[in-house]
């Protein structure tokens, strides 16, 4: 089962892949990282999106719905299943699209694969097809 660096070694693998990371979004470290940084430098970018990842993750609006979760709670709030409820974010620049990936985890589920692609030679839709692979085996510990 492959680690960190596999897993980002094959994600840079993805067309127009210039940068990957893993990053623990309670803390803002990036765990792992390969190719460049869209600021330069790699823990830079593992704070801001983890900001970004924690918003997400932790707000009550991206709950899921008694749709997808099977049930609500006992005052009628959909109940927080074992990870974030969130599966992935995609943020759209002029330049490049960069989408991040939660990995449910046998501890807490605090992390996600950050994937910069360029806007030009990426495929977001195979991009983020893959990530959900390469986060599923991902392998941690």
């Amino acid at each position: 089962m492959p680690g960190i660096d596999e897993c980002l070694t094959e994600a840079m693998t993805l067309p127009g892949a210039r940068g990957a990371s893993l990053v623990d979004w309670t803390s803002g470290l990036a765990l792992g990282t390969a190719g460049e940084s869209p600021v330069g430098d790699h823990e830079t970018t593992a704070a801001e999106t983890a900001e970004l990842a924690r918003s997400a993750a932790e707000f009550d609006t991206f709950l899921a719905t008694d749709d997808d979760s099977g049930g609500g709670g006992d005052d009628g709030r959909p109940e927080k299943a074992g990870g974030p409820p969130v599966e992935d974010l995609i943020v759209t620049t002029r330049a490049g699209y960069h989408v991040l990936r939660f990995v449910e985890t046998s501890f807490d589920s605090s992390v996600f694969l950050h994937l910069w692609l360029d806007r030009g030679t990426g495929n977001l839709a195979l991009a983020r097809m893959r990530l959900r692979d390469i986060a599923e085996k991902l392998v941690l510990g």
